[in-house]
């Protein structure tokens, strides 16, 4: 997935960010009572609005210009962040910053930057299979809790419900959506940054133009890029 865009979080980082999972439900038709029952078909996708993003500089400006020009409207995708410190489980239940680590012998990288390591690990216990709904979790360095909590994995981004099973430090949750690529086991899993594959959710969402006013404010739309996911599983990329 080297070549899918990244969405540049530390240059465009919105005041607001709204992940939320739509689910597909159908009605069964009202009943002799008035009732509508709703059933549900499907664990659904995610939109993520990303809400006043702060503007104030030509290099931000130019970052935006260029999204939109590698997106060409919804055609393109683009891994989206879903910022969820909010829920996050950190160890010590606030928000704690990545770190930056060298190699074993004490080097960087050949550009002199350092390993970055995020705060929260968890792993996988088992392989997690196409369209599973129930995940098992290793609780490594986090708070041990993963109730309500959301994390990805190679850019599908996942949320879990309430707990199923606790054996020691491995939790058995139930996960929104369906597992859209296989997982396997020891993966680690993205707590602190968690991403979504997604496209943007109408072909005008990255309009922009020249203000007077030097600092202004932008939004933007995505929907889940599913297409990706169902061409990935029908063995098309």
């Amino acid at each position: 997935m080297s070549d899918i865009l990244v969405w540049p979080q530390d240059v465009l980082t919105p005041l607001a960010c709204y992940p939320n999972i739509t689910p597909f439900s159908r009605s069964g038709g009202r009943s002799l009572g008035g009732l509508e029952p709703s059933v549900r078909t499907d664990l659904g996708f995610w939109t993520i609005d990303l809400s006043d993003i702060p503007i104030d500089d030509a290099a931000q400006r130019r970052t935006w210009l260029a999204i939109r020009n590698a997106l060409g409207g919804t055609a393109g995708r683009i891994a989206v962040p879903a910022w969820s410190q909010d829920v996050a489980p950190y160890v010590d239940g606030k928000y704690e910053p990545e770190t930056y680590l060298p190699h074993d012998d004490d080097t960087s990288f050949s550009d002199g930057t350092l390993y970055s390591q995020g705060a929260i690990v968890v792993q996988t216990v088992g392989v997690t299979p196409l369209a599973a709904t129930v995940i098992r979790l290793r609780v490594i360095h986090a708070e041990a809790d993963l109730v309500g909590v959301r994390f990805s994995y190679q850019h599908a981004l996942y949320e879990t419900g309430p707990v199923i099973d606790i054996d020691g430090d491995v939790w058995t949750v139930p996960i929104s959506p369906t597992v859209r690529a296989p997982i396997p086991d020891g993966a680690d899993l993205e707590f602190d940054r968690p991403t979504c594959l997604c496209r943007l959710s109408s072909d005008d969402q990255m309009g922009a133009g020249v203000d007077p006013v030097p600092f202004e404010r932008r939004s933007v739309s995505f929907v889940e890029d599913n297409d990706y996911w169902n061409k990935l599983a029908l063995g098309l990329l």
